[in-house]
């Protein structure tokens, strides 16, 4: 069964009686029973969660200590012949002390113990009445019937991922030790907590371990009590939460009055190749690691049902902050535009307007930028270039928007001289080839430079991230600028940033067709080189989808294939749940289109194929900001020869 690196993880918040050990390891175990059934690999429970948290000074009896044990065999024999490695919270002895750990059950077997490092006495908690901290400790301790190891610095295997374990307040001290246990080598990381609910605490607390899954580029899983823990000075709400490198994968609902467990699905690989391109991770280490085998994943069948958001449009802003997202965007192809136009002392911009999507953007980012210095829009020059496939929707659209927005327009017709210059090499106008083609958009790209030549201006680049990644671009032709604006951005993303334009920025009241109302119907118009003529009606007859795909999936391919370096096996299974119908996701453009597996699995043949034998392309590109944190510019972000073989990602999909 493929589990392409993904693993199981789960955050129970028990149901608690305090002191009362024999219904708290009756709930641990229901608990592990419901686990288990869901394929569960690693499931981890709050601190103290044998005895319950806030005994208070019954922690001094001997009665409690030795029922909590005792509590812990009869869970671990409970796990015997089980997949799930289990890690719970309790007290442990050692030498005339006692300490607050976690201990990891797995198959019958108490692998090993970790003790709560920092112990808070502050406040409402006075935990070192009772407790030491176990910074200095790296032992062996008899528990349960077996010498176990007794240390906070130890990584557990489960197959080839390793997770580590801090204890509540440790996480909220200035270096956790769970940053030591990253750069040890743990992909996930487990707190069992018991923290109290203040107002605006949860907030912090979903802040705190957002920043510590990002900064360690790990799975944090955190488990804290809840009901039925005592309300003499504290409430507690049972709060549950999975992270993945910053992003939430999973929350429970506080304040339940019965157990809750969350699950999700930790993508191990991701961690690790990202954590492979951070030349910065890792290092020496304070302390040395005990290596603990903690057993192997639950088989888990990730293809029934895989327990994490797979978003279909990985580049498009979604959320509460699309619209914070969408202005940054754009401010940064505006900044970048700026500093360069400065740079040069140049006041004049050039841009081919196709009455398309790319030219579109790159249009409004140049008037951003021109309102931003103080310019008048007048110093934009964009020049219209009909050819035998412009149609009358596009040709109106791009001539009413120049209007629109106030800059100097210009129409050149590229007929006569690519009819001349097909009459020089001997092209048969009739003949509807590459060359035809090619011809028309190198013819453009010419009258672009010289026109910028003549005017003291610069061309303004507007080809996108996915049609540099495809190749879909003529070489020297709309492949060549003198800056390009939308290198970085992607097709999907293109789209959406027109339409938030139109909404946002550019919705002026105007005596004829108001900028908003061309934008939108821009962004509805099918994408389309138009190098090819027309149809009977005059509509676009060569729709670029029909050709190499859809943008969609490309774009997902892209950013999987780039950011995280996955198989194509891999982004093929992640895209089969992105598009599949019912996949629950609703974005900004609304629902995501569904595709068949064998659709899916075409195209992302066809990605492989065109990533690898246009790389040509994009090892010349010009400058242009970075936007994102996927980019192909040859200069920083994609280093790839030109003659690289496709054929181990072609045969991966076999």
């Amino acid at each position: 069964m493929e589990t392409f690196g993904f693993i199981r993880v789960g955050a129970a918040s028990p149901r608690v009686k305090v002191a009362d050990v024999d219904f708290n390891a009756g709930e641990i175990c229901s608990l592990i029973a419901r686990a288990e059934e869901d394929g569960v690999s690693l499931l981890v429970f709050p601190e103290l969660s044998v005895t319950g948290y806030t005994c208070g000074d019954l922690f001094g009896q001997q009665l409690l200590l030795d029922g909590a044990e005792r509590a812990v065999a009869g869970i671990c024999e409970l796990t015997r012949g089980k997949a799930v490695t289990v890690v719970l919270g309790a007290p442990v002895r050692l030498d005339g002390r006692l300490y607050n750990c976690a201990v990891v059950l797995r198959d019958g077997t108490v692998c090993g113990i970790v003790p709560k490092i920092h112990i808070p006495n502050y406040n409402e908690f006075y935990e070192g009445r009772w407790f030491s901290g176990g910074a200095g400790l790296d032992t062996t301790v008899r528990f349960c019937g077996q010498e176990v190891p007794l240390s906070p610095w130890q990584l557990f295997r489960l197959g080839t991922a390793r997770f580590a374990i801090e204890v509540c307040e440790d996480l909220w001290t200035p270096i956790p030790p769970s940053s030591w246990h990253a750069q040890a080598g743990a992909e996930i990381l487990v707190n069992l907590s018991a923290s109290n609910e203040v107002l605006l605490k949860h907030k912090y607390r979903k802040e705190l371990i957002a920043n510590q899954s990002a900064r360690t580029i790990s799975a944090y899983v955190y488990s804290s009590s809840g009901y039925g823990e005592s309300t003499q000075d504290l409430v507690f709400s049972g709060a549950s939460l999975l992270y993945e490198n910053g992003s939430l994968l999973a929350e429970n609902t506080r304040f339940q009055t019965d157990s809750s467990l969350i699950e999700a699905d930790i993508d191990v690989e991701k961690l690790t190749i990202l954590r492979q391109k951070e030349s910065t991770f890792g290092g020496p280490l304070p302390h040395a690691y005990r290596q603990t085998d903690a057993g192997m994943p639950a088989p888990t069948d990730f293809g029934a049902a895989l327990l994490r958001p797979v978003e279909p449009h990985p580049f498009v802003p979604a959320g509460n902050d699309t619209d914070e997202r969408a202005r940054e965007i754009t401010s940064i192809q505006v900044a970048g535009l700026m500093s360069r136009l400065e740079h040069i002392r140049c006041k004049t911009a050039v841009i081919g307007i196709s009455g398309g999507l790319d030219s579109t953007l790159a249009l409004l980012v140049t008037c951003m930028a021109f309102d931003r210095l103080g310019w008048d829009r007048k110093g934009i020059l964009g020049i219209t270039m009909p050819g035998f496939g412009t149609t009358g929707r596009t040709y109106r659209n791009a001539v009413d928007l120049m209007a629109a927005l106030g800059v100097s327009s210009r129409e050149i017709s590229i007929v006569p001289a690519v009819r001349q210059h097909f009459a020089d090499i001997g092209q048969d106008p009739d003949v509807h080839d590459v060359t035809y083609e090619n011809s028309q958009a190198r013819e453009r790209t010419q009258l672009l430079m010289d026109v910028a030549n003549k005017e003291n201006g610069l061309v303004v680049g507007t080809g996108d991230l996915s049609e540099l990644a495809l190749g879909w671009a003529t070489y020297n032709g709309d492949h060549m600028s003198m800056y390009g604006v939308n290198a970085s951005i992607p097709k999907t993303l293109v789209k959406y940033l027109v339409k938030w334009s139109a909404v946002t920025y550019f919705d002026i009241d105007s005596s004829g067709r108001s900028a908003k109302d061309i934008l939108l119907d821009i962004a509805d118009t099918p994408i389309s080189p138009e190098l090819t003529p027309a149809d009977a009606q005059g509509n676009i007859l060569q729709k670029t989808e029909d050709l190499v795909g859809p943008y969609e999936l490309h774009d997902f391919f892209l950013y999987h294939f780039f950011r995280f370096g996955f198989s194509p096996a891999k982004i093929l299974f992640l895209a089969k749940k992105a598009f599949a119908t019912g996949s629950g996701f609703v974005g900004p453009e609304g629902e995501a289109r569904v595709y068949t597996p064998e659709i899916i699995e075409k195209w992302l043949r066809v990605f492989c194929r065109r990533f690898f034998s246009q790389q040509f392309k994009r090892s010349c590109l010009p400058d242009g900001p970075k936007v994102g944190s996927v980019s192909l510019s040859p200069r920083g972000d994609w280093r790839m020869p030109s003659d690289a073989s496709s054929n181990l990602w072609i045969d991966n999909l076999s």
